[in-house]
């Protein structure tokens, strides 16, 4: 399993709450474009609209030996493939205040593109700023003990 893209702000930014997984609606052109690394998901969320999920705001770029390709939106909204099931019950606990879903990572299963996003709810900057002292305490300690 290869990983292409991975979003590394977004477990300090936001609690992760539950994780999910879902497949790509793409062109060929942008798994080719994926494959080869070009693509970014800073800034990128999932949207909801007409019952069913997009990846909103994730830059995948043109394929640089893609021919005869005009009016190209690199930023352009890509459904997701979710069961009925997932979609109905991402809807009702999206609909509690304060949380959002966020897409953590885009990586292959077998011959497939997959997008894991989470259900996430914001973290305020006090607690931002305690992770950031666990983690400064944990290197210290780890250091102690290696010495």
């Amino acid at each position: 399993m290869a990983i292409f893209a991975s979003n590394k702000k977004a477990s300090f930014n936001y609690k992760l709450i539950e994780k999910y997984e879902a497949g790509l609606a793409l062109r060929g052109h942008e798994v080719k474009s994926i494959k080869t690394g070009n693509i970014s998901l800073k800034g990128s969320f999932v949207s909801f609209s007409n019952e069913e999920f997009y990846l909103t705001n994730a830059f995948i770029p043109l394929y640089k030996f893609a021919t005869n390709i005009t009016e190209y939106e690199p930023t352009r909204s890509r459904k997701l493939l979710l069961k009925k099931s997932e979609i109905n019950s991402l809807i009702g606990k999206k609909r509690t205040a304060g949380l959002t879903l966020i897409p953590i990572r885009v990586y292959n299963k077998g011959k497939y593109l997959k997008l894991e996003f989470a259900l996430a709810r914001g973290k305020k900057k006090h607690d931002k700023r305690s992770d950031i002292a666990k983690r400064d305490s944990d290197r210290r300690i780890n250091r102690a003990l290696k010495t």
